[in-house]
C-alpha cells in the first residue's frame, strides 16, 4: 500500500461552484486570520452574478473535495476589482484551503488559469495582493507577475501573458 497522495485533479469552474468560490474568497482575504462567519464581506464582486461574459473559474479537487480554487473577471472602471488595472484586464482572484497549502495547489492551479487567460486571448492579468503575503507575492513572481501599484495595504500585481510562453495546455 502507497503513502503517496492521490494526485489532485483540477476541473472547469462553473455556476455551481459560486458557493465554494465565496467560500475561497474568505480564505483569500483573511489568509493570516480566521475570517468572519456573517456576511458577503468586502470581496463579493468577485463572484457576484458569476456567469457574466468572460468569467473563468479552475477548482482543485482532492479525493473528491473541493480544496482550491483560481478565477478571473473582468471589471470596469466605475465599478473596479482591488486590482483593477484596465477594463481589458481581468482580474485574478485565488485561494486554496489551508489544509491543502504547501502541495503545489496554488502553482497547479495558477498554471492552469493563466493558459485559460491566455487560450482566451487577454494579453495580461492583474490581482491584488496583501503586501505582507511574502508567500503569495513570490508565488506570483515566479508565474511571471510583476508589481505594478503599491498602497499601504496592497500590491497590484500584472504578468503580461502575449510575453509568456508555458508547457501547459488550456484544459481543464
Amino acid at each position: 500500500m502507497s503513502d503517496e497522495r492521490p494526485k489532485i485533479v483540477l476541473r472547469r469552474g462553473g455556476e455551481q461552484d459560486v458557493r465554494f468560490l465565496r467560500d475561497m474568497l474568505h480564505h483569500a482575504y483573511y489568509w493570516k486570520e480566521r475570517a468572519p462567519d456573517a456576511g458577503p464581506g468586502p470581496v463579493a464582486l468577485y463572484v457576484k452574478a458569476w456567469g457574466r461574459l468572460g468569467d473563468t473559474a479552475v477548482v482543485a479537487i482532492d479525493e473528491g473535495f473541493p480544496v482550491g480554487a483560481a478565477w478571473y473577471r473582468l471589471f470596469v472602471k466605475d465599478r473596479p476589482g482591488y486590482g483593477f488595472v484596465d477594463e481589458r484586464t481581468p482580474e485574478l482572484a485565488i485561494a486554496v484551503v489551508p489544509s491543502a497549502r504547501g502541495r503545489g495547489v496554488g502553482a497547479a492551479l495558477l498554471d492552469s488559469l493563466l493558459a485559460r487567460a491566455r487560450g482566451a486571448g487577454h494579453p495580461a492579468i492583474s490581482l491584488s495582493v496583501d503586501r505582507t503575503n511574502e508567500g503569495a507575492i513570490e508565488l506570483y513572481r515566479r508565474h511571471g507577475f510583476e508589481r505594478v501599484a503599491e498602497d499601504d495595504d496592497s500590491v497590484t500585481m500584472l504578468a503580461r501573458l502575449d510575453t509568456q510562453t508555458t508547457t501547459e495546455g488550456t484544459d481543464p
